[in-house]
């Protein structure tokens, strides 16, 4: 028998988000630009509210890319929504959901490091403890000490955001 317990609700998120863009912004507050790569499905989804919640704060020009990575094979061919030329020599923020053994981060930090940028940092909504990789979350809105067995699934719904734990 399977229980969802919910960790975090809509507001809780708000929250978070809110927290993160303000982390995000004092960190980068002498760029002009930010690129927030949002790994494809929730983890672009996270980072359009970190974007929205960016422009209400701070005048940064900030742009959304969409990171396309096969997170069963994460040695497929990963794509963007943005050409290197883009990104290239600018802030980039790598925004996922859930960090869980931090494969797909760490692969998808591998796409990035094919051109030379100015900063480097990544962001997530729930670190799981799990890693397997080197990688950390450099913002994330809350850490959770779970096992192996649980999962962690986030839903962005209008009005209806939340994240639970089965």
């Amino acid at each position: 028998m399977s229980t969802k317990t919910r960790i975090l609700s809509h507001e809780e998120i708000q929250h978070k988000v809110r927290r993160i863009a303000y982390q995000i912004y004092e960190s980068n507050m002498n760029e002009n630009q930010l690129i927030l790569a949002g790994i494809s499905k929730s983890g672009y989804i996270f980072a359009e509210k970190l974007k929205e919640t960016l422009n209400q704060i701070c005048n940064l020009e900030i742009q959304l890319c969409e990171v396309h990575i096969n997170k069963r094979n994460p040695l497929d061919t990963i794509t963007t929504s943005l050409p290197e030329e883009i990104y290239t020599n600018q802030a980039v923020i790598l925004v996922d959901d859930v960090l869980n053994s931090g494969a797909t981060l760490i692969y998808a930090i591998k796409h990035f490091l094919n051109v030379p940028l100015k900063r480097f940092k990544t962001a997530v909504l729930v670190n799981r403890n799990h890693k397997k990789f080197p990688v950390k979350a450099d913002f994330k809105g809350i850490s959770l000490s779970t096992s192996l067995h649980e999962h962690v699934t986030v839903i962005f719904e209008d009005g209806n955001n939340a994240v639970y734990l089965d």
